[in-house]
């Protein structure tokens, strides 16, 4: 701990070297306020990954309503504080931070396996971290989870065992049970504190885990599908976190032969596809290992948008064991009364179809991609 006093600046420093956190007060002395700069540097020499700040305004507040105040008069202060979060996502060559203006933190621990948070925001609403990386939040989620699920269940057009790697926050399931001819639902997530905390604090996306049909295993998703039967599954679903941690294996073309192997003839699979403008090697490996084990004309990638992830653009990959022109919805009419039906957001036929539209740079990339996983 520390204190140090400038002509214009007060600091008080305290750390906690054990647990890698610290604590700085910057108190400014005049009007000319340059706190946000002292901030920046010694974030930056203190290497933080995370960070939170929470700013008052001195002499700013009213009293009992009005400003003018007379001399002696006692009044009831009434304070407007917001607390801003920053959360960071960063690989070896970028780093983004998102900025959440007003965030309550609603839930900090950490599990065997990972940090679990999930903090309230005026902008996204609840929103589920792991490790310090966004999952999903209640304002966007619904993009990811609607593509991640209808298009491939809409393509094979009779689903009826349906396997969900990974998906803690709910949302996959609850997308996938939304098609009454199901049956059976096999959800495999490694940590029980995620579902946990979100059966909590996002009901919205983990409102189905009481539903008979849903049958959730807490364990390791990568073993689960080693031991699991050959054809056992009409759609598995990876609904992954990024190739780091828990998740690593999830990327890794051994996982990927196993999948193809627990798919019955006519099976799908469709997995969650990194960012290639943020982790360009995960993505194209992964669509390299998809190539590889299902064959060229049987792996795709579909490109969606999602707010919260790094670059705001985001890819599914898909592998069939099956023929389909996946790329073409066959049956719009059916699609577009189950989106109206079930108050759909963002998937619709026009959205299938349009998914599947790459950009030139992507298309680009994919044609050069030739270096396996």
């Amino acid at each position: 701990s520390g204190v140090i006093v400038l002509v214009e600046y007060q600091l008080a420093f305290h750390s906690w070297p054990q647990n890698g956190y610290a604590t700085v007060d910057i108190f400014a002395l005049s009007d000319k306020d340059d706190s946000t700069k002292i901030f920046s540097a010694l974030k930056e020499k203190l290497s933080a990954g995370n960070f939170s700040v929470l700013q008052l305004k001195r002499g700013s507040a009213v009293l009992n309503g009005s400003e003018n105040i007379e001399k002696g008069q006692v009044g009831q202060l009434r304070e407007e504080v917001e607390r801003d979060l920053w959360m960071t996502e960063k690989n070896d060559n970028i780093s983004i931070s998102l900025k959440l203006t007003g965030g309550k933190v609603l839930f900090d621990d950490k599990s065997a396996i990972q940090r679990v948070q999930v903090v309230d925001t005026k902008m996204f609403g609840k929103m589920l971290y792991l490790d310090g990386a966004i999952m999903t939040s209640e304002i966007d989620e619904y993009h990811y989870h609607e593509m991640i699920s209808h298009t491939a269940i809409f393509t094979h057009g009779n689903v009826k065992d349906v396997l969900v790697i990974g998906g803690g926050d709910g949302g996959t399931s609850r997308e996938v049970l939304r098609h009454t001819g199901i049956e059976r639902v096999t959800q495999v997530e490694i940590d029980g504190m995620v579902v946990d905390a979100c059966k909590k604090h996002i009901p919205v996306t983990a409102c189905s885990y009481d539903n008979p049909k849903l049958n959730l295993i807490v364990g390791d998703g990568i073993q689960y599908v080693k031991d699991s039967k050959d054809t056992s599954f009409d759609v598995v679903i990876v609904d992954g976190y990024d190739p780091v941690g828990p998740s690593e294996g999830l990327f890794s073309v051994e996982f990927y032969r196993n999948v193809h192997r627990i798919l019955k003839d006519g099976g799908i699979l469709v997995s969650q596809g990194e960012a290639p403008r943020f982790d360009e090697k995960a993505c194209l490996g992964l669509n390299r290992a998809l190539r590889d084990i299902f064959g060229d004309d049987k792996a795709h990638m579909a490109f969606y948008n999602t707010p919260t992830y790094p670059t705001g653009l985001w890819t599914f990959q898909y592998g069939l064991k099956g023929d389909y022109n996946i790329k073409e919805p066959k049956n719009p009419e059916e699609i577009e009364k189950f989106a109206e039906e079930q108050g759909l957001r963002y998937y619709d036929s026009d959205v299938h179809r349009g998914s599947f539209l790459l950009p030139r740079f992507l298309k680009k990339m994919i044609a050069n991609n030739t270096k396996p996983l």
